[in-house]
């Protein structure tokens, strides 16, 4: 039987995902997760991630600060607690609406098997192979 855990995100390595932004990866395989993973993404003033699509549903939190959620080519403002759920193969990407705040989001995939696709780019990448990297991408 996986035993159960408790993460400490202050106490866990972050994965800079450049462009400002910096990923803590919480439930995922290494802690015995075999359905699902999360994690928290912080956000540099103005900040942002590309424009990507996942294989899988998605949903979104802000923790702190003011968020620009670009659904499917749309721009929503969203802060604290706003929640955003995204059905597979939608484009979107989170940006910090403050040039002067940080921002941090909590997410989480409804698959082990996560991948982003790089919508610019077309690159295909598997969520879990980012957290297992230093210097990983949007």
């Amino acid at each position: 039987m996986t035993q159960p855990a408790i993460l400490r995100p202050k106490e866990l390595k972050s994965n800079d995902r450049g462009n400002g932004a910096r990923t803590t990866p919480l439930v995922t395989r290494k802690c015995g997760s075999t359905s699902m993973i999360n994690g928290i993404t912080a956000f540099d003033p103005g900040a942002s991630i590309g424009l990507h699509k996942h294989n899988c549903e998605e949903s979104v939190m802000i923790l702190d600060g003011q968020a620009i959620a670009e659904i499917d080519g749309v721009r929503y403002p969203l802060g604290p607690n706003d929640t955003t759920w995204i059905p597979a193969n939608v484009p979107h990407r989170f940006i910090n609406a403050s040039q002067t705040e940080p921002m941090r989001i909590f997410w989480i995939y409804a698959s082990i098997d996560a991948t982003r696709t790089m919508i610019a780019t077309g690159e295909e990448r598997p969520i879990d192979a980012e957290h297992h990297q230093q210097g990983a991408q949007s």
